[in-house]
């Protein structure tokens, strides 16, 4: 049975973008409870797969969330809530009234959303599509956020996030991690907020005596924690040698698709237990980081995916199968054995001596599973 499917991709070496705004890592570094996620060295992974490190960005524990997804909704949250008290012509206003902040969610960004809507006294609506495991729907709603199921794919939980805000005669704020035409800012925003796991990414390896990661992989859904580690590796600030990678599940690789197909393209979703990942439709803002900036894609099966998370697991990185997708990638490009891994080895230009980065984007209670594939 294939375990993947990969495009590479020869982006543009000569391509930049600005860097990530610095008021955002100090945004963070404010919040109550905030300290830097592990990045954790895994030689026993580093000498299967023939690289110098392997280490793991472990977002199990962010900000009291077991995923990635506070720093993208906190800081949403608040540029949302800024703005409309600004809208509302009045700071004291504002802040006596309660909005209704909604979003549509596969679980972690819903119940991010939901978290910092409540720290600051607001109210959440999170919308769920099929799929969503019972106990990641009842976490959103313990974080005190009204919690509607809708029959169908994450894209169509998002269409009816959009309605029901648009509806809202009070005014409620949409605080969606995915972008389309007339809808930007927010999900700008959001990216802003994940540039915060990467520069931390760059601290803590200059604090182990590394030089820097040569290789990146990024569990991708709609893009945006893709597009802000494009942001970050190909800013006019970075040294231009990272290779970024992104990793979907096979039955939602829009990326993929996107990158063979050299545009925008929407793929019909399934079930996969990365519920995370399961995403038809990139973000539009997106697309441009991906056309100019990205190395390759790799999409992985829930198998793979969930052999990797025990893997993981048995190394103390406690990592759901949406965050353990990259290790799954990483066997395919560069195990000895497998088809066509020399090729894919060069083209990401990994050697003997190379630093490879695991983005780990949620922890296992993040995406509880009862029924998912045996990992091994």
């Amino acid at each position: 049975m294939t375990h993947a499917t990969w495009a590479a991709h020869h982006r543009d070496p000569a391509w930049t973008c600005p860097a990530p705004a610095p008021e955002v890592l100090a945004f963070h570094r404010a919040l109550p409870g905030y300290a830097p996620t592990r990045l954790v060295d895994l030689p026993d992974l580093a000498r299967e797969l023939g690289v110098g490190h392997v280490l793991a960005k472990d977002e199990s524990d962010r900000l009291g969330l077991p995923a990635f997804k506070a720093l993208g909704a906190s800081w949403a949250v608040h540029r949302a809530v800024l703005g409309r008290t600004a809208e509302r012509g009045s700071a004291d206003h504002g802040a006596t009234t309660p909005l209704t902040l909604v979003t549509a969610t596969d679980g972690n960004h819903g119940r991010a959303v939901a978290r910092f809507a409540r720290t600051l006294g607001h109210r959440a609506h999170v919308v769920v599509p099929d799929g969503v495991h019972a106990a990641a729907v009842q976490a959103i709603a313990d974080e005190g956020a009204t919690v509607t199921a809708v029959a169908g794919s994450y894209d169509d939980a998002v269409a009816e996030a959009a309605r029901y805000a648009a509806a809202d005669p009070d005014g409620a704020v949409l605080v969606q991690d995915t972008a389309w035409e007339g809808y930007e800012d927010v999900p700008r925003w959001i990216v802003d907020g994940y540039s915060t796991l990467f520069a931390e990414v760059d601290d803590q390896l200059a604090a182990a005596g590394l030089p820097g990661a040569d290789a990146v992989l990024v569990p991708t859904g709609v893009g945006s924690l893709l597009q802000a580690a494009l942001a970050h590796y190909r800013s006019d600030r970075a040294a231009p040698g990272t290779a970024v990678v992104s990793v979907e599940p096979v039955g939602a690789a829009c990326v993929l698709a996107s990158v063979a197909a050299g545009r925008p393209v929407a793929v019909d979703t399934g079930t996969t237990i990365m519920a995370g990942l399961n995403c038809g439709t990139m973000s539009t803002l997106a697309w441009p980081y991906v056309e100019h900036g990205l190395d390759a894609s790799v999409a992985v099966t829930d198998g793979a995916a969930a052999r990797a998370a025990r893997d993981l697991h048995d190394l103390g990185v406690p990592a759901g199968p949406c965050g353990a997708a990259p290790l799954a990638a990483l066997r395919t490009l560069a195990r000895d054995g497998t088809d066509d891994a020399t090729d894919r080895r060069a083209h990401l230009g990994l050697t003997p001596a190379s630093v490879v980065v695991l983005v780990v984007t949620e922890g296992a209670e993040a995406n509880p599973q009862t029924d998912g594939p045996e990992p091994r």
